[in-house]
Formats: C-alpha cells, structure tokens, sequence
C-alpha cells in the first residue's frame, strides 16, 4: 500500500470539496477501497473519512417512504423493523451479500459505489479498460464465467456486484448527493449506474466534488417481494443471477410487476417491457416465457458465461412461480 494523506471530513460539503482534488477517495467503510488500494488498484493520495458525518440515520418521510442516510451501515438497515415489514426485497438482498462481518461495516453510500469484482480488474498485470482506459478488456477472451451478458461493449463486460442495489432499482429508489458548492441533486437511481459504452471507466453519474448523503425509498409498491440470489456457494459470494421482484397478483391473475437483475449488467437491469408484458395476464410459464424474452433481449454470452441466459430464464420462472402461488 502506497504512502496517503489521511483526513476527516466535518460537512458532506467540505468532503465534497476534498474530493475535487486531483487523487482523493471518500471513504467510509472500506470494504472495498481497502482491498483496492492493497491490490495498488486504487492508489489515492488522499482519503477523506466521513464517518464522522450525521448520516447514519433512517427516517420517516412525509409521503410514506424512508429516507436511509449513506453512512447507514447494511447491517442496520437489513434489521431496521420498517425495512423489514415495508421493503422485504430490500432486507432480503442486504442479507444475501457478503459476510456479516463486512455487512456491519459496508454502507448504504458504498454499497452503491462499489466496484466490479472482474478478475482481471483485479490483476494490475492485466490490460483492463476500466483500470487503465485504452489498455484493452481481458475478459473478452478470457474467463468470464462471471461476467455480463447484457449492456455490455467491446470495451467492458463487467457486472456491478452489489445485491442491494438491485433491490433499490425495483423499488424505485432516488439517490441524494452533495456537491464541493454545497448545491444538493436528487438522482433517480435507474440513471445512477451506466452502462461502459467506450468509457467503462466511468461507472456512475456522480460530478467531480459530489458525494452521496442519502438514498430515498418511495412508499412500497403493491404487491409480493421476493429477492433471489443464485450464487456457487450459499454465503460470501457475488450473483450470478439475481432477481428482485415485486409483484400484485390475485387468484392466478397477475395485476403489475417489477422485476430487476444482478449479475447481468455493468448496472442493476431492469426491462419496462417485460413488466408490461406481465402486467394483467394469467401467471403461467406462458407469461413468464415472454417475460423472460423481453429480458434476454439483445443477451449474448462470450463463451464461458453462455450458461447466464438458461439460468436467467430459470431463475425469472421460480420466482415469478413462488410468488404468484402465495
């Protein structure tokens, strides 16, 4: 680990403004940039600590919904009774990441940021795009068994790892940031995570000198929530493919859904037509065949990943199945 200059923040507006410069990280947890910064895959020359900030809370909004400070750990949140009575998914996808040990350490701000678990994003002696733009993506020919399958580039075919933000797609939820001027945005968070096109590198929407203080969740949805992680072991390992779905039905009849994917994309996916689709029909294999076609739109597998569009269809069909019989 190389040599940083280490300093605590006593605003979101003065960390944002300690971010400007050239070389600053946040950091909060860690979880990651720790084992970044180790790897010399991140080699910032500043950290800028937050933990001190007041936002660690989570709080009743006016219209029905929680407002989860970024300082709220996984943990906290995962076991808040509202979280847990209100937003199932949620709870559900926080517990199925990582270890409980890192969940009591992990926040909701960085949970967001994390980064790609990539092996070769991992591997300074490997060309990687999204470590060093222009060098090349190894995955492409390489081992991918982990990699995605959609919204993917010549550039990058990455997955964004974290569980929690999966859940947050299907439920709508908006992010709250800060910047170096102290003006506050609201983000929703389908917008949040992009897509690598030619600059994988450039994995969120966030403006230089602008940090995450909160993510808002709007009043629940209608409707049976249910979180699915299918991984290659039970604990302490990252999606292949994950589901978060809601969905409204009566009598074999489905009346809305939402569906979002982990471990498919560089960001949370989620695909309006396959809702729509889903939307006032019988919940049959049928409906749930079309459903999964309008979400493999466009999927293609680069050899060692093929195997992510059966599971994907499979996994869509259990869930949908599960919840539409209780």
């Amino acid at each position: 680990m190389k040599a940083f200059i280490y300093q605590r923040a006593d605003s979101a507006a003065h960390a944002a403004a300690a971010a400007v410069k050239p070389g600053a990280k946040i950091i909060a947890g860690g979880t990651n940039l720790l084992d970044l910064m180790k790897l010399q895959v991140e080699t910032p020359s500043q950290l800028v600590d937050i933990n001190a900030l007041p936002l660690d809370k989570i709080e009743e909004t006016p219209d029905g919904g929680l407002r989860v400070g970024a300082l709220v750990r996984n943990s906290d949140l995962a076991a808040d009774p509202r979280v847990r009575r209100r937003y199932g998914v949620l709870s559900r996808a926080l517990l199925a990441g990582a270890s409980a040990q890192l969940r009591n350490k992990a926040t909701t701000g960085g949970n967001l940021l994390q980064r790609t678990r990539c092996y070769y994003f991992y591997d300074v002696t490997k060309p990687c795009n999204k470590r060093n733009p222009g060098s090349g993506c190894a995955a492409l020919a390489g081992f991918n068994r982990i990699h995605a399958i959609l919204g993917t580039s010549d550039h990058c075919i990455a997955t964004h790892p974290s569980d929690m933000a999966v859940a947050m797609r299907a439920l709508d939820a908006k992010v709250e940031t800060v910047n170096h001027e102290g003006e506050a945005r609201v983000i929703p968070i389908a917008e949040f995570h992009r897509l690598p096109g030619k600059t994988p590198e450039i994995e969120t929407s966030l403006k230089s000198g602008e940090i995450i203080t909160a993510v808002t969740l709007p009043p629940p949805p209608p409707g049976v929530q249910l979180y699915r992680k299918v991984r290659d072991r039970a604990s302490y390992a990252f999606a292949l493919v994950s589901v978060a779905a809601i969905v409204d039905s009566s009598r074999g009849r489905i009346s809305s859904a939402r569906l979002a994917f982990g471990g498919l994309a560089h960001k949370p996916w989620r695909v309006a037509q396959a809702e729509e689709k889903l939307a006032n029909t019988s919940a049959n294999a049928s409906a749930f065949n079309v459903a999964a076609n309008a979400v493999l739109d466009g999927a293609r597998g680069f050899g060692g990943n093929d195997f992510k569009l059966p599971l994907t269809r499979r996994t869509l069909h259990a869930v949908l199945a599960e919840i539409t019989r209780t």
